[in-house]
């Protein structure tokens, strides 16, 4: 099949690692992919820079430029498939897809778990002009389904699948010793977009309140919290204790070389990947039930999960992780069985490549 990914969102997270890797697992199964991002956006130059064929289109903003060169481009290329992942270049896709007279399939994949607002025009984006939804999570979907009335049939939960290849237990020592981290003391990690629905204040707060001089956070990531959150660690007089190392392209290291992992996210989250990659390596985790989080992260067997923004709460599962190593042990081992088995790379790609098959040859009769 012939896909085309179009994507106008600006930023760099887990939606947009999504997007290229199953784009690149597609590929290798023997499918052409071509990323439509504007040029200027991280996407379109991370694409080009994993050898995805790439389409420079003005999709930033709902204007007739972007919804123009969409149509032309559509019309001189003639995919398959498109699939969408944002609010803006899925309503310019649908209008364009609209105006051809022999359009692709449109599908339609919400990455977050933000309300869908209940609007005639919402019902024709989802309902008509897609002619399949995808959610990252069952939540999202039944979210939809409840919500805004989108037949069950029409939206299905393919989950972010995640490589066990990449992701593994490994000697925190020598990961350690790699990274230029302490190798003594308790090493308490989160990977996340500086986002403020991440949750990262929350975690500084009660990492302040765990009161044990041997332990770290190490905070991976870029976004629009840094400054705050550096005020935060200053004020807190935490500098000597807590580190934001920035934008890590490869993150397995860091993942192996962390005791716990959390994740205290409060908002617009389906199943997160930062999240399934640390319990793939074979990390005990402290989450919430944000989003569709409960689907991988099980109170007591998979992870420990605390109500969002409690800081008390959340400093107390710091603190049993931190007193309790064969319980550390023990939810690690039991998280990575359960990501193995539900949240693999393949599985995701053959769920994806079921409903690509399915709706273009729906679209083709």
């Amino acid at each position: 099949m012939k896909i085309l990914h179009t994507e106008s969102s600006q930023g760099w997270g887990g939606q947009e690692i999504r997007i290229l890797e199953e784009a690149q697992g597609m590929q290798a199964r023997g499918h052409e992919l071509v990323i439509g991002a504007p040029a200027t956006h991280r996407i379109h130059q991370e694409a080009e820079a994993r050898g995805l064929a790439v389409a420079d289109l003005p999709l930033a903003r709902k204007r007739a430029p972007g919804l123009i060169a969409l149509r032309r481009w559509l019309s001189a290329h003639r995919p398959d498939v498109v699939n969408t992942h944002s609010s803006t270049d899925s309503w310019l896709t649908s209008l364009a897809c609209a105006t051809l007279a022999s359009p692709p399939a449109l599908v339609r994949t919400r990455h977050i778990s933000a309300p869908v607002a209940r609007t005639l025009s919402n019902r024709w984006l989802y309902g008509t002009a897609a002619a399949h939804v995808v959610t990252t999570g069952e939540m999202l979907r039944e979210q939809l389904i409840r919500d805004n009335g989108i037949a069950p049939s029409h939206v299905t939960s393919v989950p972010t699948g995640i490589r066990p290849e990449l992701f593994f237990p490994g000697d925190p020592g020598e990961a350690r010793r790699t990274l230029g981290l302490p190798e003594d003391g308790l090493l308490i990690g989160i990977v996340a977009t500086l986002r403020s629905w991440k949750g990262h204040r929350y975690l500084v707060d009660a990492f302040a309140r765990l009161a044990r001089p041997n332990a770290r956070l190490i905070i991976v990531g870029t976004g629009p919290q840094r400054e705050g959150l550096e005020r935060q660690v200053f004020g807190a007089r935490l500098g000597e204790h807590v580190h934001l190392v920035g934008d890590q392209r490869h993150v397995a290291p860091w993942l192996r070389a962390f005791d716990v992992f959390a994740l205290p996210s409060y908002a617009n989250e389906g199943v997160p990947q930062a999240l399934v990659q640390a319990m793939m390596s074979g990390l005990a985790c402290v989450t919430t039930e944000a989003g569709a989080i409960s689907e991988v992260a099980r109170d007591g067997e998979t992870a420990l999960v605390v109500p969002a923004k409690d800081v008390d709460a959340l400093a107390q599962a710091l603190a049993r992780l931190a007193d309790d190593a064969a319980l550390r042990a023990r939810l690690g081992a039991a998280a990575r069985a359960h990501c193995i088995a539900q949240f693999g790379f393949e599985t995701m790609l053959a769920r994806m490549e079921a409903i690509f098959a399915r709706v273009s040859a729906s679209r083709a009769r």
